[in-house]
């Protein structure tokens, strides 16, 4: 029999190693939509701060493209190959794509090739997070224990969020100690070059996890499921994470990834401060998530994630009014962040509940990176656009008409608390728990 310490030594390695990839995955992924106001106009014709700054966004909307692509194939082979070897791929991918923009020309120098590897380089990060979210997330929910896999869970959104009040917080420093043409000159390739380096680390810790006993046992059977025909007959779960993605990507993307940067271009507060107000918001949401998780392994998920979806959607409109200087920003962003946390601390485990082993990860992948790349890789572009046009009210019913979607997709689930993803033959995700068909012994 192991030994407590030894498995408690275990743990403590997978959330780790899943943590700090995650979190480095996410720093990558968020300082683009940070560093936005500052390096725009190196990779498109300058002249034209605003246009510049929509096109840049644009690009960062086709790395959402690239998502589903990313989610099909490494989800597909963390479902045959194992979740160890394409967790390490989307990680040295998304570094790499991080460091290649860190070096990058500007267009001063090369033109429209400048614009090139921009997007390039975005296309390798949407591929990478697109593969990395649904093995990270399989992997944890399948490495932890039955009654706290909602705590567990929590750990894949705080470290998404750690790794982006990183780059928040590093932009802070760089706008305080850099002149503004400094800022635009050099000072933006800073947190990518420092991302690619730290991809290397994140590759070592990773090289020491072990496959979950779920997977072990799937392989060791044998089975080799097609895939398109356990995604049709797996469709309404498909249709599930779709629903219960599009509200909680949204309001993620425009109040926690996207909101400094759209109050310093659009409402024109100050960027240290705005840079602050995300930090210190941040903060607040990294520390609910592990009390929403805990909660979610003694209530159920279905409540809380009601509490979260609802309680944000009937706090949006009065938030969004009171925003009119850093410190109002500050607060707003702290109160939706309370609510908005008791949501993604548990989707890692809802999602994994959803699926049997066989095909948890691709299953997860593709619809949930096609909820994503449609609707969240819209959301910054359509957070300034619609801003300037409509009016900040409109982006508002928009995200709030999307969360009560997700409220309804809620009420269709199958409570999946305390199911053991382990056990071959049952899939808490069905209605009524029915088995499975058998499958070959090992």
């Amino acid at each position: 029999m192991t030994p407590v310490p030894d498995t408690r030594r275990r743990a403590r390695r997978a959330l780790l190693a899943i943590g700090f990839g995650h979190a480095l995955e996410w720093y990558d992924w968020g300082i683009y939509a940070i560093f936005v106001p500052f390096f725009a106009t190196q990779f498109f014709a300058p002249g034209d701060q605003v246009s510049a700054v929509l096109s840049s966004l644009a690009v960062f909307a086709v790395g959402f493209v690239a998502r589903p692509v990313g989610g099909l194939v490494v989800g597909r082979l963390a479902d045959r190959v194992g979740r160890r070897p394409m967790m390490a791929l989307t990680v040295g991918g998304m570094a790499a794509a991080s460091l290649l923009i860190g070096i990058s020309p500007t267009y001063a120098t090369i033109g429209v090739g400048a614009s090139v590897v921009l997007v390039l380089a975005r296309v390798v990060q949407g591929l990478a997070t697109g593969g990395e979210l649904p093995s990270a997330q399989t992997y944890l929910a399948e490495a932890a224990p039955p009654e706290r896999r909602g705590l567990w869970s929590s750990v894949i959104y705080i470290a998404s969020v750690g790794g982006n009040t990183i780059g928040v917080l590093l932009g802070l420093v760089l706008s305080l100690t850099l002149t503004p043409a400094q800022m635009a000159d050099f000072g933006w390739r800073i947190p990518f070059v420092i991302g690619g380096v730290l991809g290397l680390v994140a590759l070592w810790i990773r090289r020491s996890l072990e496959e979950t006993e779920a997977f072990s046992r799937e392989a060791a059977a044998g089975v080799r499921p097609r895939i398109w025909p356990e995604i049709v007959r797996h469709r309404r779960e498909a249709a599930q994470v779709v629903g219960l993605s599009v509200g909680f990507t949204v309001v993620y993307y425009s109040w926690v990834i996207s909101a400094p940067a759209y109050a310093i271009s659009e409402l024109g507060i100050d960027s240290s401060a705005a840079l602050l107000a995300g930090v210190l918001a941040s903060l607040v949401l990294i520390a609910v998530q592990p009390a929403w998780g805990a909660l979610s392994d003694r209530i159920g998920r279905r409540p809380v994630l009601l509490i979260s979806s609802l309680g944000t959607a009937a706090l949006l409109f009065p938030l969004q009014a009171m925003v009119r200087d850093a410190v109002q920003l500050g607060i707003a962003m702290a109160i939706a962040m309370v609510f908005i946390g008791a949501g993604i601390a548990i989707l890692p485990a809802a999602y994994a509940e959803m699926f049997p082993t066989r095909i948890r990860a691709v299953g997860l992948a593709v619809p949930y990176s096609i909820a994503v790349a449609a609707f969240g890789g819209t959301a910054p572009y359509l957070q300034t656009w619609v801003g300037t046009t409509l009016g900040r009210p409109a982006f508002t019913a928009y995200v709030v008409a999307l969360l009560i979607v997700t409220a309804a997709t809620v009420l269709t689930l199958r409570e999946g608390r305390g199911a053991d993803l382990a056990v071959d033959g049952r899939h808490p995700g069905r209605e009524g728990g029915e088995r499975e068909p058998a499958r070959p012994a090992a």
